[in-house]
């Protein structure tokens, strides 16, 4: 592969990493919001603070979406540099059923686990994403 040739991957690499990343930055804030609410609701929010916490939950689970979209089609513009790497998010459902219907000190501890399990997927893919950029850009 040519040197221009090598750069102009580079180049597409590093766009894509960083609409990920955007992404990712993106269900970050809406964890960390859903996370406040959530300990706001766990010390007696009650349902209108499990439906703005879910409302969060919602729009994380919109950003974690278009983040698995984008960190796909990263992971395809790594292969053609020839920088194998398996980026994944695997965040399940939130217990929502279970949060606004059994709305109690359980369901709620078990909600705000799921939120901080998913913060430190996307913190972790986050890192590994911005890493992987600091490198390719190097070869620019």
């Amino acid at each position: 592969m040519s040197n221009e040739l090598m750069r102009k991957e580079v180049r597409e690499a590093v766009q894509a990493g960083e609409r990920a990343l955007q992404s990712l930055y993106a269900a970050r804030e809406q964890l960390n919001s859903a996370k406040n609410w959530g300990l706001f609701d766990i010390f007696g929010g009650g349902f209108f603070a499990s439906m703005i916490k879910h409302s969060k939950l919602d729009g994380a689970s919109a950003s974690l979406e278009e983040a698995r979209y984008h960190l796909q089609i990263f992971q395809r513009e790594l292969s053609d540099v020839c920088i194998p790497q398996e980026l994944h998010i695997n965040v399940n459902g939130f217990l929502s059923f279970a949060d606004f219907f059994l709305d109690g000190l359980i369901a709620d501890y078990l909600v705000q686990s799921r939120i901080n399990d998913a913060r430190e997927q996307v913190d972790d893919a986050i890192e590994r994403v911005e890493m992987l950029l600091g490198d390719l850009k190097s070869y620019i």
